[in-house]
């Protein structure tokens, strides 16, 4: 006999009893991502210990994205041989220790090796573990569960850059990443373990069991990894991966040095780069919401609109005019591409295969990886960085016409 639903409880779909334990779990591992927001707002005080250029500093991003690029593809294939608990739980213990070394680093060398720790330890904790295991709990309201989930890089991120920032006042940056790391891992590694597993057949409705029965490829409508690599729509996503990846983490890295050197105090550039992160918890769920509501190419252009309106903004500052016109639209937009990105991937390509192809797209950080290296650069030659601002409106630009040319690249449709 079916299930029976209060129909009271409808709007949360599957996200009920051991779902909803399972995308708290999420929400909680996702605050992982948070972490990598946190060096951003103490590199005012590490170059003023050091005395690296700007450059030097922000070269430390590549090394740590080829890892995490090359490592995606394998996290995709632990996630499916052995799950998501075993990956979600030895992240969380490696994320404590990088931070721990990063609060003891002597030099650029040590600096930039755990850095390319944290970054492993973050592609585990990242979109394609939580995202396969809340999509093989929740089918109703998928959108909504993932906009849930997802909002717990931004709430970990809004909180770790204000923690970070006062520890650093009181204390210094070595003792807040020392906090950071060890408080981080006590508190995910419960939820990783506990909160967070794979779905029994016996779970599942009959649905969901005929749904997750394999099957010819031609009968579930899902392409390969293999397969995607062919089609017109894998590319684009990818070639605006990139895009989103060189722009975004530039800002990461250099807003609150780009807003303290134009004559903002460090808390007043330090609480604008944590509001734009902050502002992700609200851009997940209403994305989310409205990911359920419209088709899945439109929550993709809205987000990179939005993301090329932010780049178009930021050359206009710091005039306080626009400033938040800047802090809304680029909070907005980077945090809503979790949801947008997995979304339209099952939509070219169908669900079955999405944490691989997902996986393949992501090592696109390598060369996005660039973005904050470039920037610096730009700003070590010129003492600005208005061209390297130039340059990220002009391929968010790109990004955004070639998401209008993405389709379903899948033979057959369902009835």
């Amino acid at each position: 006999m079916s299930e029976r639903i209060d129909p009271r409880w409808n709007f949360l779909g599957d996200i009920r009893g051991r779902a909803a334990w399972v995308v708290l779990g999420g929400v909680v591992c996702q605050l992982g991502l948070g972490f990598g927001y946190v060096l951003g707002p103490l590199a005012v005080d590490i170059l003023a210990e050091f005395g690296w250029t700007r450059a030097e500093l922000s070269g430390a991003r590549f090394p740590q994205l080829l890892a995490t690029s090359l490592t995606s593809p394998f996290v995709g294939w632990l996630v499916i041989r052995f799950g998501a608990r075993g990956v979600l739980s030895g992240s969380a213990v490696i994320l404590g220790i990088s931070f721990a070394g990063l609060s003891a680093v002597q030099g650029l060398g040590s600096y930039y090796f755990f850095v390319i720790v944290m970054g492993l330890a973050v592609t585990g904790l990242g979109d394609i573990t939580v995202g396969t295991a809340v999509s093989d709990w929740v089918t109703r309201n998928r959108g909504a569960a993932l906009g849930i989930v997802y909002t717990g890089s931004n709430l970990g991120g809004w909180a770790l850059t204000r923690v970070a920032n006062a520890v650093s006042q009181s204390w210094d940056w070595r003792t807040a990443l020392l906090w950071i790391g060890v408080g981080g891992t006590a508190f995910i590694l419960p939820f990783a373990l506990f909160a967070v597993r794979g779905r029994r057949t016996s779970e599942r409705t009959p649905e969901q069991q005929l749904a997750s029965t394999p099957k010819p490829i031609a009968d579930d409508w899902s392409l390969t990894a293999g397969e995607a690599l062919g089609t017109r729509s894998f590319w684009i996503l990818t070639v605006a991966l990139f895009a989103f990846f060189f722009y975004f983490l530039s800002i990461i890295e250099h807003l609150v040095l780009f807003l303290h050197g134009a004559g903002l105090s460090k808390d007043e550039a330090v609480g604008y780069f944590s509001t734009a992160i902050g502002l992700g918890v609200i851009s997940k769920l209403s994305a989310g919401l409205l990911a359920d509501r419209i088709p899945r190419r439109a929550t993709l252009a809205l987000d990179f609109g939005l993301l090329t309106a932010s780049s178009f903004a930021l050359l206009l500052l710091p005039d306080p005019n626009w400033i938040w016109v800047f802090v809304i639209s680029y909070g907005f937009a980077t945090a809503a591409r979790d949801i947008a990105y997995p979304l339209a991937i099952q939509y070219c390509f169908g669900d079955r295969f999405m944490p691989q192809i997902y996986g393949m797209m992501m090592l696109v950080l390598v060369g996005g990886s660039l973005g904050p290296l470039f920037a610096g650069w730009v700003f070590d030659q010129n003492d600005s960085y208005r061209l390297a601002f130039y340059g990220y409106a002009l391929i968010n630009t790109a990004a955004l016409i070639g998401c209008a040319f993405i389709r379903d690249e899948r033979p057959q449709r369902g009835p």
